[in-house]
Formats: C-alpha cells, structure tokens, sequence
C-alpha cells in the first residue's frame, strides 16, 4: 500500500443492525464508495475500509455515525428503520463539514427525531436540526430558504409529531393562491376542489406521515384543516400547528393578518423562498416585509437554508448554486419586492 493510503477496520457489536446499515444489496456502502472514492469489504460483523488518508477517516466516521443512529433507535427501544440513501448523503456531509465533531455527535443521536404515524422523520443537516428545535421551542418561526432544503416538510413533519404527542388539537395547512408565472383560468368544483391544486405539496407531506385513510378522517372531522390564505381574515387560532408555505407570495397586509390570526397554545411555521416571488413585479413580498419588521421580536425565530441543505436529487444542489451564482445571495437585499 503507498504512503498516501490508508486502510481501517471496522468492528460492529450489534450484527442485527449491519443488514440496515449496509442496505438491501449493500447499496449503502456502494454510495459511499462512489462518493468518497474509497473500497469498503464486510466480512463477517467487521468492515475494512481502504482510500486515501482524506477519505478512508471521512468514510469511517461516516459508517461510525449511522451505526450509532442505530444504536440509539434501539436503546429507546424502538426497531430502527432502513437507512435511505439520503440519511446516507447527509452522513458524509455532515462529517465533511463538521469534521466529526459536535454536529455528527448530534446527528448520530438522532437529535429532532419525530415520530409520525407511518415512520421516523430525521433531520438531514445541521440546519434542519436547528429548524426543527426552533419549531418545538418557539411559538413563530420563519424557514426561509431554496427550493428542496425541508422547509415545509419539516414543519409539517412537527406538526403530525405535536398531533400525535396530543400537544395540540388540529393542523391548519394555508398557502396563497398565487400562480407561478402561469394563469390557469377558472378551476372547476368546490372551494376545496379548487385550493387543493396550489395545497398539493402540503398534502404530500401528510401523506408521507400518515395512513391515507387517517388523513382523509382527520379531514373530514376538522382535525386536518386546508385553507386559502383568504379564508384567515377574522379567525383566532388557538391549539393549533398553523404552517403557510410559499409565504414569499404574500403581501405585507396579508402577512401582518395572518401572523395576527396566533392563539393560545398554538404554533405557526412561516416558509418560502425570496428568490422565488412570483407577485406583480412593483409588489413587495410579505415575506420580505415581516423579515425585517419582527427580526429582533422576542419568541421568533429565523431559519436560514442554503444550497447545503438540500436533500432532493444531488441535481437540485447543483441548480440552486448556478442560480445563486448568478442572482447573488439568498436574500438579496436590493429586492424591491
């Protein structure tokens, strides 16, 4: 082996969690092999590692962390569930931006777990983990940040966990109706049938969260609640996880009454992108506006996302970076909008 190799062997205590850890055909370790450009053989409960003196540690840390997440699951006494493929990714960046300290510790104890009705939702990234604390903790709290980082996911991923916890009573779901850079005319149906088309990413959330049936009961008893924007004016929401998403096509009025709408026992997730404004040029973004009133307001919290925090396709990281190459930063502070 030349100078500039390493080799490390790996020894797991627990054989049971190796088949989760390795992934169906070991396609875990084949993800990490094509990422940090290193060979991983098992053999037996040990795992031997070889790559440059950069990737072979990044590598080990790596599998060190997600097995630890294992452990943990079941020291609470909970069957873990299959790592996927993104639990994988978000392991080797978070190792390659933490170098293995504070940050993967956190992530190895599954820190912002939340327990939904159909499986475990974990934060991806530092940020995310920080979003979904400031959700628990905080009574407002604003995810602001590009498309694909876990914004609205996650806020929904809280609320079906407060749901469940019984920490609150029902879900308000509510979006603009704005369309992004299209007119779609007149939709057909009921008021339902036409809001359901622009709450479409809400109720995938759900779904992903919850038995179909389940949602549709819950919708049907008021539990679950999905509402235009407009529909907010005059309402007092008490016992509620209340989530608006794509906030940045609000006004500043509309923003202002629906912040307005908070009640007791209630929390609310504000999310959007101010790089994705589709109101008439001219128009300031509520969004915006409520950025840089409430910004030093005690008991809210701000979340920023950048391109790091994506955890779609590795394609959409490369997207959002071009795009903010050439538009500048996050939330370019030349916007009239």
């Amino acid at each position: 082996m030349s100078a500039d190799t390493a080799s490390i062997q790996l020894e797991f205590h627990d054989h049971s969690l190796l088949p989760l850890l390795f992934g169906e055909h070991d396609r875990n370790l084949t993800r990490i092999e094509q990422k940090l450009n290193v060979s991983l053989a098992p053999f037996g409960n040990t795992l031997r590692i070889s790559g440059s003196e950069d990737s072979a540690p990044a590598a080990r840390k790596t599998l060190e962390a997600l097995y630890r997440r294992l452990e943990k699951t079941r020291s609470k006494g909970k069957e873990p569930w299959a790592l996927e493929l993104g639990d994988i990714d978000a392991a080797m960046a978070w190792v390659a931006s933490d170098g293995g300290g504070d940050d993967v510790n956190r992530f190895a104890a599954g820190e912002g777990l939340l327990e939904t009705w159909k499986r475990p939702i974990n934060p991806r990234s530092a940020n995310q983990q920080l979003y979904v604390k400031a959700l628990l903790d905080h009574e407002l709290v604003f995810g602001l940040g590009p498309a694909g980082t876990g914004k609205t996911y996650l806020a929904v991923a809280v609320a079906a966990a407060m749901l469940k916890a019984k920490r609150v009573d029902r879900i308000i779901l509510s979006r603009p109706a704005v369309e992004a850079g299209e007119r779609l005319g007149f939709l057909p149906g009921d008021m339902k049938d036409k809001v359901d088309p622009y709450l479409r990413p809400l109720y995938d959330a759900l779904y992903d969260m919850m038995p179909g049936e389940q949602v549709e009961r819950r919708l049907a008893a008021g539990e679950i609640e999905v509402a235009p924007l407009a529909f907010m004016r005059g309402r007092t929401l008490a016992n509620a996880f209340v989530i608006l998403d794509e906030a940045q096509n609000t006004t500043p009025t509309q923003m202002k009454m629906f912040l307005t709408r908070l009640g007791e026992n209630s929390r609310m997730a504000v999310t959007g992108d101010l790089s994705q404004v589709d109101l008439p040029l001219g128009n300031k973004s509520g969004l915006r506006d409520a950025v840089e009133a409430l910004d030093s307001v005690e008991g809210v919290a701000f979340i920023e996302f950048t391109a790091a925090d994506v955890v779609r396709h590795p394609l959409v990281t490369r997207i959002v970076h071009a795009y903010n190459r050439r538009e500048g930063t996050l939330l370019p502070k030349n916007d009239s909008r």
